[in-house]
């Protein structure tokens, strides 16, 4: 801003500079002409004097040609605007460009004394008056004067304004009309301080006049939505219409599955009230409510009519059990066989289901692809469900006799994450390893036989189960009522097939064989050598192997241990392996039986009478510690979920429910003691066995009619 004050400054003191040569040149010329010139310049008229002067001020147009001012207007600079004021208030004439051989930006005027003029209060001095240019006695009609003037008006201290503006050098151009119009240009330019640009309150009324028009035309726009939404008239869909949108594939999956998410919320049965400030809940305080039903699951259009023929747990999504189904007599065109897969939080229908050709009587979740389902057929089918896929099965074994012909009633998945099979067994005693992804043949075939039998030398398999970690050998229970060991491949001394060696088979109970359950080996003692086996004798079985048991007898006799030898005990005849002991607190078929995966000494039963037993073999080997009564109906099968506690049991019914119970903490959870303390009852039971002179007794005790009998 400095430097631009200065170059104007710099720029009239050399419009000054040249004023003052042409005025010397003129000197020059006076003193030169004499006598005679000051005679014809006194016998010049007044309209020539006028004519030089108009030739020294420009072509500018003049109404009145002796006054080279324009006459007084009400017009005038604002305070605070650096524009010069016109000559007839300043007394100053606002230089023009220089014309060549003139005078250029000279001021004259043609009166005889020179005064300051005084318009409106405002009062400006004139320059001192060159007293070398006044006129001679000869020349009084003309009267040359020189002034010379610079205005500096500081502007008053005032807030900054909102609007800024450049403060160039601004000048007026002379205007020597006489109209005084105040609404000409000159009046529109005084009216803006002289800048062409509008001022701050003119702004800001255009800003809100312009925002005031946006906002009405937004309010029109949006009554006319509002007319527009109040005449529109939604029409009643045609039937036909509608029914192809009902049964569009895409609108039922987008319901069933949109629909499903929200029972799962409404079916969640979480307390949002509960009071925290007044103590624990003490729903499992009284002996009764140790053991307390959680949900029942059943379907109207699934379940009713059938009955559960196995259970297993997600080992992936813990709320999630699966369940199978036979065949409902009295729907003809639905499926045999269903699998249905039932989530903890939706109660009010299966989160999948899943048909079969035939009843379903095995399944069981893949523990290494959680999406997976195998499930095992009455007709000797290997099916394969993804829950990704639809209902059907996306694999299944041909009927062919390079499989199974005869029914599944058992099957399970051993091995590693990357090395994995899945093994089933029939009931025509054979055995046959499978590939998850490939069904079409077994990988292995194993036909089990024993040619000791009277008709036949089949064995027919119930059940099955491997010990943790083992893959090689398993044990299979029959409805012989006996007990096998088998080995999957030859061995050195023998082949593959049933360790049938007379001191081999384990003979105890007077029917069927319906469960079998290896105990899990977790813990600081490694109890695998223990299985539990249920029958429709109404008694549940306890056995050790007897490799294991002659091991663990060695083993204690090289540490000279102070206790019980416990060698496996052999009848007299040499024809069986006696179990350690034998429950039977039950008053029907005992259906299925499980170890509990993280409490040693526990493990539960169900039967056909419908009750739910727990045991635990460190507190009382006669009786149950907790007996439920389920239903009225038999209970088929049982299952534990796999979480880290494993406080819910799965019971399935033969009337179609699948029941879920939650047991209380205290009695699954293992103290560190459990597993010595089960150690020593197990050798106490073998004393006990032992001392009854060679195995327990088998003999089937009178039975009501309709009782399983003893082969």
């Amino acid at each position: 801003m400095a430097d631009r004050r200065r170059a104007e400054i710099e720029e009239k003191k050399a419009k000054l500079a040249e004023l003052r040569r042409a005025r010397d040149e003129r000197k020059a010329l006076l003193a030169s002409g004499g006598t005679s010139t000051q005679v014809e310049a006194a016998s010049t008229s007044r309209k020539d004097v006028n004519d030089l002067v108009e030739s020294l001020l420009g072509s500018s147009s003049s109404t009145r040609p002796t006054s080279p001012y324009p006459p007084p207007g009400p017009s005038r600079a604002p305070s605070g605007s650096h524009t010069p004021l016109p000559s007839a208030q300043t007394g100053r004439v606002t230089p023009t460009p220089p014309v060549p051989d003139t005078p250029a930006g000279r001021s004259s005027r043609l009166s005889n004394e020179g005064s300051t003029v005084d318009r409106r209060g405002m009062s400006n001095s004139l320059a001192p008056v060159d007293r070398d240019l006044l006129p001679s006695p000869l020349l009084q009609a003309v009267d040359y004067i020189d002034h010379s003037a610079e205005l500096y008006e500081l502007p008053a201290k005032t807030a900054r304004p909102v609007v800024t503006y450049s403060k160039a050098v601004q000048t007026s151009s002379v205007s020597t009309g006489t109209s005084t119009d105040e609404g000409g240009p000159d009046a529109d330019t005084a009216d803006h301080g002289g800048s062409g640009r509008e001022t701050e309150d003119e702004m800001r009324k255009r800003i809100l006049e312009g925002l005031e028009e946006e906002r009405k035309a937004l309010e029109n726009e949006l009554r006319e939505m509002k007319r527009k939404e109040e005449d529109r008239v939604v029409s009643d869909m045609p039937h036909e219409e509608r029914q192809a949108v009902y049964s569009n594939s895409d609108f039922v999956s987008f319901i069933e599955e949109s629909t499903k998410i929200v029972q799962r919320a409404l079916s969640d049965g979480y307390d949002y009230i509960r009071d925290y400030t007044i103590g624990i809940d003490g729903a499992f305080d009284d002996e009764s409510q140790r053991v307390k039903r959680f949900c029942a699951f059943s379907d109207d259009r699934w379940t009713v009519g059938r009955s559960i023929t196995d259970i297993d747990w997600s080992p992936k999504f813990h709320e999630l059990a699966v369940a199978s189904y036979n065949k409902n007599p009295s729907a003809v065109n639905d499926p045999d066989g269903i699998v249905a897969v039932w989530n903890l939080h939706l109660l009010e229908r299966p989160e999948f289901i899943f048909h079969a050709p035939s009843d379903v009587l095995s399944v069981t979740f893949s523990p290494f692809h959680p999406t997976l389902i195998f499930g095992g057929s009455y007709s000797g089918q290997v099916l394969l469900w993804d829950t990704r896929a639809k209902q059907q099965p996306v694999l299944k074994t041909p009927l062919s006799a390079s499989g199974h012909t005869y029914p599944i009633y058992s099957m399970k998945i051993v091995g590693t994450q990357n090395a994995n099979n899945l093994i089933s067994s029939s009931t025509d005693g054979l055995v046959c390893t499978w590939l998850a992804d490939m069904l079409a043949q077994p990988q292995e075939a194993l036909t089990l036989t024993v040619p000791s039998h009277n008709k036949t030398d089949e064995v027919s398999i119930t059940c099955l189960d491997f010990p943790d970690n083992e893959t090689a050998t398993f044990w299979v229970g029959t409805e012989e009522g006996s007990v096998y060991q088998v080995h999957r491949y030859d061995r050195a001394s023998a082949k593959a097939g049933l360790n049938s060696a007379q001191d081999e088979i384990y003979r105890g109970h007077a029917g069927p064989v319906t469960g079998l359950d290896v105990h899990p080996a977790t813990g600081s003692i490694d109890f695998s050598d223990l299985f539990l086996t249920s029958s429709v004798d109404w008694t549940v079985k306890l056995w050790r192997g007897k490799a294991a048991a002659a091991a663990t007898a060695a083993a204690t006799a090289a540490a000279t241990v102070a206790r019980t030898t416990t060698t496996t005990s052999v009848d007299k005849g040499g024809s069986r392996v006696s179990p350690i002991s034998s429950f039977e607190a039950s008053d029907d078929y005992v259906f299925d039986v499980k170890w509990h995966p993280h409490h040693p000494a526990m493990f539960a039963t169900v039967d056909g009478a419908g009750k739910f037993d727990l045991w635990n073999l460190n507190k009382d080997v006669e009786v149950p510690v907790v007996s439920t009564q389920v239903c009225d109906q038999a209970l088929n099968k049982l299952a534990w979920d796999r979480t880290s506690t494993s406080r819910k049991a799965a019971l399935g019914g033969s009337d179609g429910r699948l029941y879920v119970y939650d047991v209380a903490e205290k009695l699954v959870a293992p103290r560190d003691s459990e597993w010595i303390d089960l150690q020593r009852t197990i050798q106490g039971l073998v004393t006990v066995r032992d001392a009854g002179g060679g195995g327990l007794s088998v003999e089937s005790p009178a039975a009501p009619s309709g009782r399983y009998a003893t082969r």
